[in-house]
């Protein structure tokens, strides 16, 4: 699958010729030692749904590859550091960021499935492979917080912005973190996105089914006949 789209017109606090520049590189690295890697973050939330700002290139790696990505930016004259050792390390080149990062909350992994269903998007002219739409959705709902609001309303601008596989979008929200991504469809269409009724009632009746019933009162003393 492929979607066409731009890129924002520059960068924060980084001039948008230096970050494809590195883009370039890192790409080029990555797929001569034979790294397996999508791109995600605000690169592909910008090919699938709302343009906005981005200053770094965030990549997912299986963690298998993710030492040897490192080294292999750390020869093209990277500065390369390992931040925490089972999910993120960090290169950097003339002021722009290569986020690699092979597990992604709670504890989602590149799988073979994932590399399957990638999506190749361009920006500004490059042919780059991105992490599934489906999956983006889940994994930018499931990493919002107080800090990265960010997340969630990138999330909303794929849902609105293209055509998902709901059945797959499901599956993976069953396994990883189905209230959250329940609460994300209802507010999506609190906002009058597009979003089909099936998905939402399969992760309704999945999330209150596992709820206590919480009619029943408590009777400290217990019950008596």
């Amino acid at each position: 699958m492929e979607r066409l789209l731009g890129t924002p017109g520059s960068a924060e606090g980084v001039e948008k010729d230096l970050l494809l520049q590195v883009l370039d590189g890192t790409v080029a690295a990555l797929t001569e030692s034979g790294v397996t890697f999508l791109v995600m973050g605000g690169i592909a939330s910008a090919i699938f749904g709302r343009a906005r700002v981005t200053s770094d290139i965030d990549l997912f790696v299986r963690q298998s590859d993710s030492d040897r990505a490192l080294d292999a930016l750390a020869k093209r004259g990277f500065s390369a550091e390992v931040i925490y050792e089972h999910w993120l390390s960090k290169a950097a080149l003339d002021g722009v960021t290569v986020d690699i990062i092979s597990r992604s909350t709670p504890d989602i992994l590149l799988d073979d499935e994932m590399v399957r269903r990638a999506v190749t998007g361009r920006y500004e002219g490059r042919r780059l492979l991105l992490v599934p739409p489906e999956d983006l959705v889940v994994m930018k709902a499931l990493a919002a917080s107080e800090d990265t609001p960010r997340y969630w309303y990138d999330a909303l601008g794929i849902i609105g912005h293209t055509d998902l596989d709901w059945d797959y979008l499901i599956r993976r929200a069953r396994a990883n973190g189905p209230r959250r991504i329940l609460a994300l469809l209802l507010y999506a269409w609190s906002n009058d996105l597009v979003v089909p009724e099936d998905p939402v009632r399969t992760l309704f009746d999945l999330v209150t089914s596992s709820v206590p019933n919480r009619d029943r009162r408590h009777d400290p003393a217990g019950a008596s006949s």
